[in-house]
């Protein structure tokens, strides 16, 4: 299993928060308990040092990932600079992108006293993980945003396909254009799209009202356009989602569909993938207008500034999901308590304030993040309805 694409290798990257959003609890002075707590999670006390494990893809002959894991450590050791009240121990392990490998140095993070993981980045690593550690009541926060990974010990903290599907349903429905039809490609990406697009509709006031798919190749679109443009006008449609990132269809979908009847001024245009990434997406003709969801831009170029000071050099665009992780397991520790790091504790209601905005952990082990709408404006990204601060309710 491997990570799904939601904007480019992900986010331009969740950006992390320097304080959780609830407030911290006083510590009572008594011994913690020894083993497990309540609630799943090893029991820690979180008046000393407690040891986080950080798994990274590092270890291996691919610079690409070299790189990256350099860029997960330094945003992770940042967040831990970052921290007050509370000493975490941060051990890194190399799990060089391989499964086996990360299973084995997450049972020595677990002997060597890890109370959390943080980490791994892809999902069949992060399932291995799972599995190996989950006797111990370790729970595991990896990168991936693949729904595939979690569920029982194993949460994500990877931007997701239904958090981006949610948010762009419900605003096309305030806007009065909730009559949505989906254009997808026919993989695991464009599957897994389709599916929280349903699942938003479900529970938003839009309604997917078709749907269409192409080969993953530059002639299947070139076959599918016919039919794709006969369901948008006998469907009804006012939206037209697209799952295609800027590395697959979305430049020759922006091209051919306006040339084939679906233009701009009939129909409004939503990507389910961040279209200012890379920048040049931007300059496609075929979108302008149109929406798309991506982090709040004041927090995650403030983190972006933040990690260029510190290391000389841009992050990685994943790297912020580091410094959340490591932010978030900081607030609960600072909040108190032996079960700071059980699922319990991990899934409160009122979540974390991240780098890049607000986000909460779920009982499944999928996430939740408070996502701003962008408008794509003169080949510029314009804010059309900020991310939200806080979230309402509990969360599910």
């Amino acid at each position: 299993m491997r990570n799904l694409i939601s904007g480019n290798c992900g986010w331009a990257g969740p950006r992390r928060g320097f304080l959780a959003a609830a407030a911290a609890l006083m510590l009572v002075g008594c011994d913690m308990p020894v083993g497990p707590v309540a609630g799943g999670g090893p029991s820690v006390d979180p008046r000393s040092p407690v040891t986080v494990a950080l798994l990274v893809p590092g270890g291996s002959n691919d610079q690409g990932r070299q790189v990256l894991a350099q860029s997960l450590e330094n945003a992770a050791r940042l967040a831990v600079a970052d921290l007050q009240g509370v000493q975490i121990d941060l051990r890194v392990y190399q799990t060089g992108g391989n499964a086996e490998r990360a299973a084995q140095v997450a049972a020595q993070a677990v002997n060597d006293g890890a109370g959390i993981i943080v980490g791994p980045l892809f999902a069949d690593s992060a399932t291995a993980v799972g599995r190996t550690v989950a006797s111990s009541g370790v729970n595991v926060l990896s990168f991936s945003n693949n729904p595939a990974a979690a569920g029982g010990n194993v949460f994500l903290l990877g931007p997701t396909f239904e958090n981006t599907a949610t948010r762009l349903m419900a605003y096309a429905a305030e806007q009065g254009k909730g009559r949505v039809m989906l254009i997808a490609e026919q993989n695991e990406s464009g599957q897994v799209a389709e599916a929280a697009v349903r699942a938003a509709a479900a529970r938003t006031g839009a309604s997917l009202v078709a749907t269409q798919s192409y080969a993953f190749s530059q002639q299947g679109v070139v076959d599918a356009l016919p039919r794709i443009a006969s369901s948008a006008r006998s469907s009804g449609a006012q939206t037209v989602l697209l799952t295609a990132g800027s590395e697959g269809a979305l430049p020759i979908l922006a091209e051919l569909l306006p040339q084939n009847g679906l233009s701009r001024t009939q129909f409004q245009y939503m990507g389910m993938t961040r279209w200012d990434i890379p920048s040049a997406t931007l300059q496609l003709s075929g979108i302008q207008g149109g929406w798309f969801a991506l982090p709040d831009p004041g927090l995650t170029s403030r983190f972006d500034a933040r990690y260029a000071n510190a290391y000389g050099e841009a992050p990685h665009p994943v790297a912020s999901l580091a410094y959340d992780g490591i932010a978030a397991v900081g607030a609960l520790l600072r909040q108190g308590g032996a079960d700071a790091l059980s699922a319990s504790r991990l899934t409160q209601g009122q979540g974390f304030v991240g780098v890049s905005g607000v986000f909460r952990l779920r009982p499944n082990g999928m996430n939740e993040r408070g996502l701003a709408i962008g408008e794509v404006r003169d080949e510029r990204t314009v804010v059309i309805s900020p991310a939200p601060r806080s979230f309402v309710g509990g969360g599910s």
